[in-house]
């Protein structure tokens, strides 16, 4: 993330007149804290003739829009008086027991009482970062890592120190002598289908980092966003279930992948004297999360077989992984890599030696195709080579004309183009 160290003044227009002093200038945090990548090229490409594999953004033919629509119509009919109205920073009852059933169910022992619903999951991450961390403090981080939360870390003052990671994630080993060098305070992790990576940490693994946190007295921040995205395999426990992280795991969810992203719905469930802190910081930031969302997000759950929509997401997902994966032989040069994610939104490509994928990104663009570059991805050494393409925003036929594209693309491209600078 940009480092700057010094915010700059603001200038003032100012009308005919006495000339005014400027404004004082931004908040360091906010001055050192970059836009992400992702969203900026999600705005370069918003053309519809673009076939994007940039943004994870999931399928909207498949959203249950007819089951929503219900789910609200009942809600503002049968209660429009407690639907509208102001609500507990801890969020809807209802909505609350719903998830910490599912919880159960997966595996964790759950009540309502331990969960807090947040604004996103992103806002999660935040009160964390609100709760958690002073200016200085160090955040450990897998490498490459989520962007939207290296912004949090950011703006909170951080210092984020990398995690090494390989083709099965997070490396145990090397998070234990880092934590132990850094003193570092809170662990980051997407173990379940990583952003960027699509990666997926094993048990041994989740075993060994919840015995590292336990050691070295580190908090855990566990983000699960596409946990219940999975296309074969058996599913993973919570790194919160094994021993030694009970009592310092504090476990993202959203519902942004399993119905709708723009409920801007999350759930945070956190040990309880963490919970209390998270609560204030929610007062302070929010006061609660939409009642009429959190309303007729719970009337859904109650109405709705969530689990037959999933499947048929599921189903729809793999096809769309399945073009993908089976079409990168011939669209990337020789020597490339890539992996078969088991579930989730994301594959992770490695372009051969000698390539930028930032570089290119531009003369891609060009084609009507886009990906992520994978360097921004990176607080360590970033890898110029590395490309994140999600798979779930179009079908395989769609998918199949942007490998064409991005094929085309990457064999026209100059010599010049290949390299930054």
């Amino acid at each position: 993330m940009p480092d700057t160290t010094r915010a700059e003044t603001i200038p003032v227009e100012t009308p005919l007149g006495p000339a005014r002093a400027p404004v004082p200038p931004l908040a360091a945090r906010a001055a050192r804290t970059g836009s992400s990548p992702v969203r900026d090229i999600l705005a370069l490409t918003a053309r519809p003739e673009v076939i994007s594999f940039a943004g994870g953004l999931p399928a909207p033919e498949l959203f249950d829009a007819a089951g929503m629509a219900d789910a609200f119509r009942h809600v503002l009919a049968e209660q429009p008086q407690r639907a509208l109205q102001y609500s507990t920073s801890e969020g809807d009852p209802a909505l609350r027991a719903a998830v910490a059933a599912r919880t159960t169910a997966r595996g964790l022992p759950t009540d309502a009482d331990d969960l807090l619903v947040t604004t996103g999951s992103q806002q999660g991450l935040s009160l964390l970062a609100t709760a958690l961390l002073e200016p200085g403090d160090a955040v450990l981080v897998e490498d490459p890592c989520y962007l939207a939360a290296l912004q949090v870390f950011s703006l909170a003052g951080a210092r984020v120190v990398p995690v090494p990671t390989d083709d099965e994630g997070l490396d145990p080993a090397a998070l234990d002598a880092i934590a132990a060098r850094e003193r570092a305070k809170l662990l980051y992790v997407i173990p379940t289908f990583q952003n960027p990576t699509g990666r997926t940490l094993s048990a041994e693994r989740r075993a060994a980092v919840a015995d590292v946190a336990a050691r070295r007295g580190l908090w855990i921040a566990e983000d699960d966003p596409y946990g219940e995205l999975r296309f074969e395999g058996e599913p993973q426990r919570w790194v919160a279930s094994f021993p030694g992280a009970e009592d310092r795991t504090a476990l993202l969810g959203s519902f942004s992948k399993v119905m709708a992203p723009g409920l801007r719905l999350g759930t945070l469930r956190a040990p309880a004297p963490l919970r209390r802190a998270l609560t204030i910081a929610k007062q302070a930031a929010d006061l609660h999360t939409s009642t009429v969302d959190q309303a007729a997000a719970a009337r859904y759950l109650a109405d709705t077989d969530l689990d037959a929509h999933l499947a048929r997401v599921r189903g729809a997902y793999r096809e769309r992984r399945d073009a993908l994966v089976d079409g990168l032989a011939g669209a990337l040069p020789e020597g490339s890599r890539w992996n078969r994610p088991a579930g989730g939104m994301f594959v992770w490509a490695t372009l051969p030696a000698g390539y930028d994928a930032a570089a290119l990104l531009p003369h891609v663009v060009r084609q009507d195709v886009a990906y992520v570059p994978g360097a921004p991805f990176f607080t360590g050494a970033p890898d110029p080579t590395a490309v994140r393409l999600s798979f779930v925003t179009h079908g395989p036929q769609e998918i199949r004309a942007g490998l064409g594209r991005l094929r085309k693309a990457l064999e026209t491209a100059p010599e010049g183009a290949r390299r930054a600078g």
